[in-house]
């Protein structure tokens, strides 16, 4: 405090040293804001997972204004070594997966995000609620819906917030296209399209792992299309149709989809197509098509920058890294209450996990399944 007394001091003795008839009080208003945020608490983060997208967590955190890394959960003692000398990180915020509940006595520590195997997000993210700390959770929140709704339903009785990682949901490109389609500038939403995949590496990896994972592409990369569909259309869908592909049977085994088409209905009439696969790469497109223009996104989902255009010419916000937005817009969420454009909550993330799982009915059935997401 004793800093920002000095600096607004030094501010008003720079604004009577100015000609009043140009002072421009608006003008210093900026400067006041900085210093405010000087003065905010940090959202203070323990990182559970210490894997490639944990490690790409953490070097966004120290690009961020509200968050701090603070402590690690681990099961490999060398990585915890390792980022307590990277990122100063002391001793008694360290944990592994047996003990991280102890977190519960440890003041320093507001939130954990969860950035393990799809199969372990439940259990692990209802150990994080009881020991009273916010949950950030790595998309898809969990393997099916009901494992989703029981995270919300422990997170609300603990009292604390359950986020989902929706890096998409604060990219700049992405929120220009949901404004203009909210102020009608591309008349009435009538179709989308979304395509999401690459080809995969080592076979023995988790995400081929039907108990780790949950499935295959499409619990991982497939979820793009499905959530973009619905912040870019504006509604959530109504029924689902889908076809699995499965060309290599050996690599992509029982409970692994290898690709999948599948398409999705929406209350106003618009439709979607989309495309959830493991086996090509160049696949990260988003197609809307409306009665007065349209929006093409590719890529449309990487880590950036992220480029399209529209029918009134290309879209150019300026590229930040996406998770150091997500986390100082967590930081707002969780401190001051605020409301994202598009949600991250529990509740977004359920909804993705119930499409999926129609998706994987309509798979096996051959039928198209109805949806309430309501």
């Amino acid at each position: 405090m004793k800093s920002r007394r000095i600096f607004l001091q030094k501010a008003g003795l720079s604004a009577l040293a100015l000609n009043i008839s140009t002072f421009n009080p608006i003008s210093a208003m900026p400067n006041f804001l900085d210093a405010k945020k000087m003065d905010e608490k940090p959202l203070r983060v323990a990182i559970m997972g210490l894997g490639s997208y944990g490690t790409r967590v953490a070097e966004a955190i120290q690009e961020t204004k509200r968050t701090k890394l603070v402590g690690v959960i681990s099961g490999t003692p060398s990585k915890v070594e390792a980022w307590k000398t990277k990122y100063g990180i002391p001793a008694k915020n360290c944990y592994n997966y047996e003990n991280f509940d102890a977190i519960k006595d440890n003041p320093d520590i507001d939130a954990v995000y969860v950035i393990t195997p799809n199969g372990l997000h439940k259990d692990q993210v209802i150990r994080v609620a009881k020991a009273g700390k916010h949950a950030i959770c790595e998309k898809p929140m969990a393997v099916n819906a009901a494992d989703g709704q029981a995270m919300i339903d422990a997170c609300k009785a603990a009292g604390v917030h359950l986020l989902i990682g929706y890096r998409m949901h604060f990219e700049a490109n992405t929120l220009e296209v949901i404004k203009m389609r909210k102020a009608g500038e591309f008349g009435t939403p009538l179709f989308f399209q979304g395509l999401s995949g690459f080809i995969i590496g080592d076979p023995s990896q988790w995400r081929l792992q039907k108990s780790l994972s949950g499935g295959g592409a499409m619990m991982d990369i497939g979820i793009y299309s499905i959530n973009g569909a619905r912040y870019m259309l504006g509604e959530d869908p109504i029924w689902v149709t889908a076809q699995e592909t499965k060309n290599n049977p050996e690599k992509f085994k029982e409970g692994i989809d290898e690709t999948i088409q599948f398409q999705m209905g929406f209350p106003s009439g618009a439709v979607a197509s989309c495309l959830s696969t493991y086996s090509m790469n160049n696949l990260d497109r988003f197609f809307l098509n409306g009665t007065k223009g349209w929006a093409e996104m590719q890529p449309s989902t990487g880590y950036g920058p992220i480029k399209g255009k529209t029918n009134q010419g290309p879209l150019d916000k300026p590229h930040t890294t996406h998770q150091a937005v997500q986390m100082d817009e967590m930081a707002a969420i969780i401190f001051d209450g605020k409301k994202p454009e598009v949600p991250v909550n529990g509740e977004e993330g359920v909804k993705d996990m119930k499409i999926i799982d129609a998706i994987f009915k309509a798979v096996k059935t051959g039928e198209k399944v109805t949806l309430k997401l309501a």
